[in-house]
Formats: C-alpha cells, sequence, structure tokens
C-alpha cells in the first residue's frame, strides 16, 4: 500500500545508516593494526550508496498521466557496495616494532580518527532524522485509521 511507502523509505535508510556505522566502528577498532590478511596493515572500508529516486521530470510526467509506471519517486536507500579506500598507509618511524621495514619505519592503516568521528557523528544524525520521519509516518497513519473509524 502507497500509505507505508514513507516507512518502507526510513527502513532503507536506517539499514544503510546501520551498516555504515558499523564500518566505522570496525575502521576505528582496526586503527592500529598493522598486519592482517596478505601481511597488509588494515584498509579504511566505506559503503558506496545510491539514492533510488526518479527525477524530477519522471515524477512530472507520471503526475501528469503520461507515463504510467509505478511511482518510485522516495524509494529510499541501498549500499551498492563496500570499498576499501585506496590511499597510501601513513608511515610512522618505530625501529623497534615487529612490523618495521629495514628503515625502521612501520606502515599503519590509511584510518583517520578525526574523519571517522565526523562520519559517525553524521550518520547517527541521519539514523535519528529517520527514526523520526518513521515515527511520524506511523502516527500519521494511525490518525488514519482513527479517522476511518
Amino acid at each position: 500500500m502507497r500509505i507505508f511507502k514513507s516507512m518502507e523509505t526510513s527502513t532503507s535508510a536506517l539499514t544503510a545508516e546501520r551498516l555504515k556505522m558499523d564500518l566505522i566502528a570496525n575502521n576505528l577498532a582496526n586503527i592500529n593494526t598493522t598486519r592482517g590478511p596478505g601481511g597488509q596493515p588494515y584498509r579504511r572500508k566505506f559503503t558506496v550508496q545510491e539514492e533510488r529516486r526518479d527525477t524530477f521530470a519522471d515524477v512530472f510526467a507520471r503526475t501528469l498521466g503520461a507515463n504510467q509506471q509505478p511511482d518510485e519517486a522516495g524509494n529510499g536507500v541501498r549500499v551498492v557496495r563496500i570499498e576499501e579506500d585506496q590511499s597510501d598507509f601513513k608511515l610512522k618511524y618505530d625501529p623497534t616494532h615487529p612490523d618495521a621495514d629495514q628503515n625502521g619505519n612501520v606502515r599503519l592503516p590509511n584510518v583517520d580518527m578525526t574523519t571517522e568521528m565526523l562520519d559517525m557523528m553524521m550518520a547517527q544524525r541521519v539514523y535519528e532524522a529517520n527514526v523520526t520521519a518513521f515515527n511520524v509516518s506511523k502516527s500519521m497513519a494511525l490518525k488514519a485509521l482513527e479517522i476511518g473509524r
């Protein structure tokens, strides 16, 4: 039913943001991992999301009846893939570290604490906004049912 469309949109965004927060937590947990699979330092991971919505022209054409397709405007968000950040690893001089090279440099993960914290705060705010939108949609649906009594 169309009455639940906004709830489905909020739910898809909640799922995407939760995955994003999980990846950020994983990045922060591995901020000092100098040796992972293949002997390489940990690489920062991030989500690539796709907002599924029509252009204004598509919605306008359907509104006028020119294109009789199901309304897909505002179909939410989906994670297309999870990628690894290919930026260079950080170098730190520590000849006593077990993973130091012949020059005494240790390759550290390409995870930046400030960037991760900002991304986490943004994801948290987006998550909270979608919880609010879901609750408003739920309230409107309940009010509509009360009117129908």
